[in-house]
């Protein structure tokens, strides 16, 4: 019995053995292949490089808001509505190893209870192409509402909104120019440079009155849904060794959509009007202290103009980033 609870152990203890090995045989595969195609060259090095260092650790802050502003024609009377969210600021800590990044957010205002609104923001930036995915659930809109010679003001329960916004580019001088350089730092422009963009948009959501609105108040809720492509131009300014400055303007087409209003139970659909656009800008600075310390900001701003011959509608869409980071 001895004998078998030796020879029991051992099997174990082997088997354990085995099974790290495997583990640690995994981890070296997944790194040897981050790291080939982390350090595989696709663009020109006399103006963009990988950073020193395979760990990059960001801490964060961001501020973001959103501003609805309508005009309404019917049959002679007009009515305008400008309605702006509340501020939304987080801190968030960010990792990146080899390319590949991971963050973890707080909402100090969630925490206290004055703020509850929702934002999900996924970005994915490279010399060639890249995306933002913009998910926001509003529930803090107010402002001021007139129509017909009558003003109310919505105060924040009152309406509610729900808005995806998706941009993605491709740059023609990807082999020179870096979006990331200026975004996620996960390159280094050298040199500056700049690159002709096109690009495709959509932007799909809903805002709607609730019940707590006023009785004076019409009852609405507004669908978007529009699809737009364009081009556009972004430049990186490399100044002296340490500073970059990066400008951007994206403006896209709309030639398809889904837009209707419905007042009061009444709905009707919004034909495109030419020109219905999508207009994408976003600014960056980032100061370099040496190859380990930087720290900088950065702005994206979405515009939406549509309407038909009764409503005008302008979304407004924006997110401060401000950050201080490492590399190691």
């Amino acid at each position: 019995m001895k004998k078998l609870f030796i020879l029991w152990l051992a099997a174990s203890a082997a088997l354990n053995c085995f099974g790290q090995t495997r583990r640690e045989l995994f981890k070296a595969k997944v790194d040897i292949v981050l790291t080939a195609k982390y350090n595989k060259v696709t663009y020109d090095t006399n103006y963009i490089s990988r950073p020193e260092g395979k760990l990059t650790l960001k801490l964060r802050t961001n501020v973001s808001g959103a501003v609805f502003n309508i005009h309404r024609r019917v049959n002679g009377a007009e009515g305008s509505s400008k309605l702006s969210t509340a501020h939304k600021a987080t801190l968030s800590i960010g990792a990146s190893y080899k390319g590949i990044t991971a963050g973890l957010a707080l909402n100090p205002g969630s925490l206290s209870g004055r703020n509850k609104d929702y934002e999900l923001n996924v970005n994915a930036y490279g010399n060639r192409y890249g995306i933002d995915v913009i998910y926001q659930d509003s529930r803090t809109l107010s402002g001021p509402v007139s129509f017909n010679g009558k003003d109310v003001y919505l105060e924040r329960g009152m309406a509610d909104m729900k808005m995806l916004i998706v941009d993605g580019y491709y740059a023609f001088n990807g082999r020179r120019f870096s979006y990331p350089a200026a975004f996620t730092q996960s390159y280094v422009q050298k040199r500056s440079a700049g690159s002709w963009l096109v690009g495709l948009s959509y932007l799909g959501g809903r805002i709607k009155t609730t019940d707590e609105k006023p009785a004076e108040a019409s009852e609405l809720r507004i669908y978007v849904g529009h699809f737009a492509v364009g081009g556009g131009y972004a430049y990186n300014f490399v100044i002296g060794r340490h500073l970059l400055l990066h400008l951007s303007v994206l403006p896209t087409l709309v030639v398809a959509n889904r837009n209707n209003v419905e007042v009061n139970g009444e709905r009707r659909d919004m034909d495109t009007r030419f020109p219905d656009f999508i207009l994408t800008e976003r600014a960056s600075v980032v100061y370099h202290f040496n190859r380990k310390y930087f720290t900088g900001a950065t702005f994206v701003m979405n515009n939406s103009f549509l309407g038909d011959n009764r409503i005008d509608i302008n979304y407004r869409k924006w997110r401060l980033r401000a950050f201080m980071g490492i590399r190691l």
